[in-house]
């Protein structure tokens, strides 16, 4: 019989991902971004046949992507090599050239709403004013443009558009975990929340009617719920609260009055189904562990983005209210079975507080293991790690080594009070709770003190460069990608409408000075002893080039053991095929080093 040999590795850089996806209202078609050449495109499936083929040949992530109700065109947008600076096209539905519609070097445009006639395009952009925002409608037949909302006090992004565009919703984001939304009707701005002075998060409105708007709000609460605002009477209603249920998503359908939502609490999505009619809950079915978006057909038919630890990014289709799901995609890791990948098991310990905190290990094979724990500490802060789909955790596990990535505090999905947590404490409270999870490994048997390794991005780099520097006794070695150096530089260095929630999520550098400097990594460089690996993109706009190169330097100038890769067409992440695969296999590199 013939012996195959067991999954390389290569195998793993392989795996492709799907970014994003939209339903041509007929539901004959469905496009989608993909990295199905090695860049990201969009494609087209003609359904229901299901064999992709090619739309645009920019090599661009695409942030936008939207259907005219007549199907006739479909709004997209791109940024370049992962700048953030997002320009939006027309496209037709068997593609061909992009034709511009708002473009400008060095501007970003938010995708918002696109009138039901297809000839106003509603979009929230940086240009006039790059710190609040202003938003825009763009008449496609005659090329005039109107400002509909100066943004003041905070960043104000345009939400939704009533059915016949009498009034809009704006959201004013003064940070992760403070939003307030208004509507804005017969000239007058009209708060949906109670007045108070408790931070709350108010998001994804949607009219029902032309004076009926449902959202999500944690208005005195501590978990996200379903509430309604009714423009006639201005009155705020709760209308559904779940316990343990934090509600991420809603999408409407007007044919059956019902209401879909995507709720989760900590590492897993579910999925329900609620009747405006009778107020029936109903839960159902999920296609994948985490849900990443949701499309609402009129006929019904529901399409949903998802992924699992061991599959990557599909899409599904239901065409019984969710009850049932098929697979219209078929992502999997080249020339491996699902069973050959690892599920993680969810753990739970006790901080150096008492704080509960909850995370996922991932366990190298008993047959495969080479002993070694990875910790990640996960990007955000303000977010989380879940069951889904890593390549780079798969192919460490393929490996043999075990990753370790706690949820610690301030991560979401776990209350507004726990995501909280880490505002104006960067470097105490998140830095000491991976440092109890790795104690606790420890001592339960999962880890061996003089076998664990370190690797982030983003704040997660923030986190392991901080970590190295306080607690190198834990590390064999580091791997910080694109991660924060200097909170002082950091701060200032950000894209403009993040600035107004500096000093509320990271501090004020000037009342806070002895603790920022406290918290930046590169005030603790004499502890940074172990062998580093940095990864950045030139072009990132979140986290500077400089924060990289300063890390660098500074540790250079000290003679330590620092390697140093950056990706000049890339941004806060790596779009790119090849790019990707150099960036995991200079890290298996690297930590094959160590591995004794």
């Amino acid at each position: 019989m013939v012996q195959f040999p067991k999954p390389d590795v290569e195998q793993f850089f392989r795996t492709l991902l799907v970014q994003d996806f939209v339903v041509r209202p007929d539901e004959k078609q469905i496009v989608l971004s993909t990295n199905l050449n090695g860049h990201y495109n969009l494609w087209a499936m003609d359904l229901p046949n299901q064999f992709p083929y090619p739309l645009t040949f920019k090599n661009q992530s695409s942030q936008a992507l939207h259907y005219a109700k007549s199907g006739e065109f479909m709004v997209v947008g791109f940024d370049q090599d992962g700048d953030e600076n997002t320009q939006l096209y027309a496209l037709q539905p068997h593609g061909g050239e992009l034709v511009p519609l708002r473009v400008q070097e060095k501007e970003r445009h938010f995708f918002a709403n696109l009138s039901k006639d297809g000839k106003r395009l509603y979009y929230t952009g940086t240009k006039e004013n790059p710190r609040f925002l202003n938003t825009y409608i763009y008449n496609l037949e005659t090329g005039e443009e109107e400002k509909i909302l100066e943004g003041k006090e905070a960043p104000s992004f345009l939400a939704a558009v009533s059915p016949e565009e009498k009034s809009f919703v704006f959201i004013k984001s003064f940070g992760n975990t403070y939003s307030l939304a208004y509507a804005h009707a017969d000239g007058e701005d009209l708060l949906l929340t109670p007045v108070t002075k408790d931070q709350h998060t108010t998001s994804n409105p949607v009219y029902v009617s032309e004076n009926e708007i449902y959202f999500l709000t944690d208005y005195d609460a501590d978990l996200s719920y379903l509430a309604k605002f009714d423009l006639q009477t201005k009155e705020f209603t709760k209308v559904l609260e779940v316990e343990e249920e934090d509600f991420s998503t809603i999408k409407y359908n007007k044919n059956q009055n019902v209401l879909y939502l995507v709720g989760s609490y900590g590492v897993e999505d579910r999925f329900y189904q609620y009747d405006l009619s009778n107020g029936e809950l109903k839960q159902l079915t999920t296609p994948s562990s985490v849900i990443a978006k949701v499309v609402v057909m009129e006929s019904g038919n529901l399409y949903a983005l998802g992924r699992d630890a061991t599959r990557p990014f599909n899409i599904f289709k239901s065409t019984d209210q969710g009850a049932t799901w098929e697979e219209l995609t078929h992502y999997r890791v080249p020339g491996v079975a699902d069973e050959e990948l690892v599920e993680p098991e969810v753990l739970k310990y006790p901080s150096f507080d008492g704080l509960e905190i909850e995370a996922l290990f991932f366990r190298a094979k008993e047959d495969n293991s080479n002993g070694h724990v990875i910790l990640w500490p996960h990007g955000g802060p303000q977010s989380l790690e879940r069951k889904w789909f890593r390549a780079r955790f798969q192919f460490l596990i393929n490996r043999g080594f075990s990753i370790f990535a706690p949820n610690f505090r301030g991560s979401s999905n776990y209350g507004l009070k726990f995501m909280k947590m880490v505002e104006g404490d960067w470097g105490h409270g998140p830095r000491l709770d991976n440092v109890e999870g790795l104690e606790w490994l420890i001592k339960n048997g999962y880890a061996d003190r003089d076998k664990i390794l370190l690797m982030g991005g983003s704040y997660g780099g923030y986190m392991a460069l901080l970590l190295h520097g306080r607690h190198a006794e834990y590390f064999k070695a580091v791997v910080d990608i694109f991660g924060v150096s200097n909170l002082f530089s950091f701060y200032e260095s950000v894209p403009e409408f993040w600035k107004p929630f500096m000093n509320q999520w990271v501090g004020d550098p000037v009342k806070d000075k002895e603790k920022l400097t406290e918290y930046s990594p590169i005030t603790h460089l004499d502890g940074m002893v172990k062998p580093m690996l940095v990864i950045q993109g030139a072009n990132d706009p979140r986290v500077v080039k400089e924060e990289s190169d300063q890390i660098v330097d500074a540790l250079r100038e000290k003679g330590r053991d620092v390697e140093y890769l950056v990706l000049e067409d890339e941004g806060h992440g790596f779009t790119k095929k090849e790019n990707e695969i150099k960036v995991d296999r200079k890290i298996l590199e690297f930590f094959d080093r160590f591995v004794d």
